[in-house]
């Protein structure tokens, strides 16, 4: 054996170490979160990410790849989190509720956590119409702009582990609740009026808002579509005092506590 086929042979056999180890980490992974849930801790944890990273930056020091080398552990570290979302969720998660009550707040904080892809419906929509929200109601009016939502959402059913972050009128048709319903879990967040209040009197991009920014017109627009809100609902999450990774971490355990009343109903059958 030559010098070259044996270095070819030594690079094989690291891969293999290597996807072996990465076996492994994955397995590790699927029982760490199940052991996080059967001990009541915390499933985001981003200190302990922190602790990891400086750890492995201080044990290569100044290697010359060290760079490169923490590259590809960022990437593992990514794909671990896709594979705890997988774990968790296994499905969409559709956030739905009133303007302001945190839906694009909550959708980027499990992006960072599980690394799950997320869906700004608005963002989206708005994009594809080379406008803003406010200018495709008044330009293309409103149902126009509930059509976009339902093609949008059918277009969502098509893949899973996504987190869908809706517009305040989602809800209020049941073909786009029928749809969600296909692929993922509904979650419900809500907010006070005032909190709301708060949270969009310096937006100008919600158009069913901006000429009436008042506690009594909030209250009556949520009064109006509470029932709708709750008949889609599966989870329904307050989030008046509470900051994003708490009521990350509230959204987990009801999902949890969801699946497995699932699994009780299907084996009663």
């Amino acid at each position: 054996m030559n010098k070259l086929e044996k270095l070819r042979n030594d690079l094989d056999l690291c891969d293999e170490i290597l996807i072996d180890t990465l076996r492994m980490r994955s397995q590790i992974i699927q029982e760490l979160i199940v052991t996080k849930q059967e001990l009541g801790i915390a499933a985001v944890q981003p200190e302990e990410e922190s602790r990891k990273k400086k750890k492995f930056n201080q044990k290569l020091n100044d290697y010359k790849y060290k760079d490169s080398i923490m590259g590809v552990y960022d990437s593992i570290l990514y794909h671990s989190k896709r594979i705890q979302s997988a774990e968790l969720f296994g499905f969409n998660i559709f956030l739905i509720g009133f303007m302001g009550v945190g839906k694009s707040t909550i959708s980027k904080t499990l992006k960072q956590t599980f690394a799950m892809d997320v869906i700004e419906m608005d963002q989206i929509i708005a994009e594809r119409n080379g406008m803003s929200i406010s200018e495709i109601f008044d330009l293309r009016g409103e149902e126009y702009f509930r059509n976009e939502e339902t093609e949008l959402l059918k277009e969502c059913s098509k893949a899973k582990d996504q987190i869908i972050s809706c517009g305040g009128g989602v809800a209020m048709r049941q073909v786009n609740v029928d749809e969600m319903k296909k692929s993922g879990k509904i979650v419900l967040l809500t907010a006070s009026p005032s909190t709301i209040l708060k949270r969009v009197e310096d937006s100008h991009d919600r158009p069913l808002l901006e000429n009436n920014k008042t506690v009594e017109h909030i209250t009556s627009m949520m009064e109006a579509r509470e029932p709708a809100y709750q008949g889609a609902a599966d989870i329904v999450i307050n989030t008046d005092g509470k900051d994003a990774r708490e009521i990350c971490e509230e959204i987990i355990a009801r999902v949890k506590d969801l699946k497995e009343e699932e699994k009780e109903n299907a084996a009663a059958l």
